[in-house]
Order: C-alpha cells, then structure tokens, then sequence
C-alpha cells in the first residue's frame, strides 16, 4: 500500500523520497492522493448518505430509486442496463475496498454505495411500476437487514468484495423473487 507520511511515500513498510521511487500515476502526489482520497469517501458514502446518524441503508436505497429511475431513461435497453450494473459494481467493489483501507475498517456503516448496486441489481429485467418499485425496495431491504441462506458469509470475501457481495446477493434474492411473483399473480 503506498501511503504519505510526512511528505515522503511508504510502500509496505519502506519509506523512499517522493522522487526516488516508483509511484502510481493515480497516487502521483500528496495533495492528488488526499483529493482521490476524498472522491473516494464521497461516492462511496452516497454523496454523503453514509455520514447521517440513522438509517443509512434505507435512506441509501431511496437514493438508489433516484438513481435507477435516472439509469433506467439512460439506458432502456436491456444489455445496455446490464452493462451499467457491472461497470457500477466493478467500481463499487473497488471503492469500497480502497475506503475499507483508508477508514481502518472492515465493511464500515459509512460505506452505502453497496445498498445502491444492489437496488440496482434487484430492479434489472423487472417491468416499471410503482408496484414492482415498492415492492423491490421492501424486499431489497429485508434481504439486506435479515441476510437469509447464509448471505452473510459473503461479507467474509476480502475488500470490496465482501462489502458489495452480500448486497448483490440480496439483489439477485429479491429480483428473483420479483420475477416470480410477477409470474404467479400476472402483476
């Protein structure tokens, strides 16, 4: 991990002079590095969500509605919506993984871009109603909070992985289950 203490870099455990070792471009420089730092942080607090005292999940969730219902005009068709979740999530798993560093913590409450992805995921190839979209957010939620057939093992995944699984997980619960009872009850 490449880290500034004090004006110099540290890569696993050495230190070398800012010029006199290599240095990802992304991590180029001490200021450049606090501002990723922060870009980081704020997506993956939901633009600040994961910072509020009380129901960060939930109130991510509705920020997530917001964002699908956004996606959804963005990208009507199918594959294209389906390559948005994959991109979203890839960059979901590594900003949490990389926020995971910088917070000390594992899966930190702060961290909600994971409830956002797996809204997400859970609305994908579900017809537009406002049915299917309460219906989706109840469930979501439950699935997230209960965590049911050993969901919760996926948390144990290094990084962002872990962080993001568990709520992709609930997602794919709750599209299934969305799916289904579409189907059973002609919805």
């Amino acid at each position: 991990m490449l880290a500034d203490r004090g004006g110099k870099f540290w890569l696993h455990g050495s230190s070398c002079d800012s010029g006199s070792c290599f240095r990802s471009s992304i991590l180029s420089s001490p200021q450049e590095t606090t501002h990723l730092r922060k870009l980081h942080i704020l997506l993956a607090t939901g633009l600040g969500i994961g910072n509020l005292p009380l129901a960060r999940g939930t109130l991510a969730t509705l920020a997530a509605v917001i964002l699908y219902l956004v996606f959804r005009k963005i990208f009507p068709q199918p594959l294209y919506y389906g390559i948005m979740l994959v991109v979203f999530n890839g960059l979901a798993i590594w900003i949490s993984g990389r926020c995971e560093e910088y917070l000390g913590k594992k899966d930190n409450s702060a961290i909600v871009i994971d409830e956002m992805g797996g809204f997400l995921v859970a609305m994908f190839l579900v017809p537009f109603s406002l049915r299917f979209l309460i219906l989706g957010f109840i469930l979501f939620r439950a699935f997230d909070i209960l965590k049911p057939f050993r969901i919760d093992r996926i948390e144990s995944l290094p990084g962002g992985w872990g962080v993001v699984g568990d709520d992709v997980a609930a997602g794919i619960l709750t599209n299934i289950l969305l799916h289904v009872s579409r189907s059973m009850f002609g919805w």
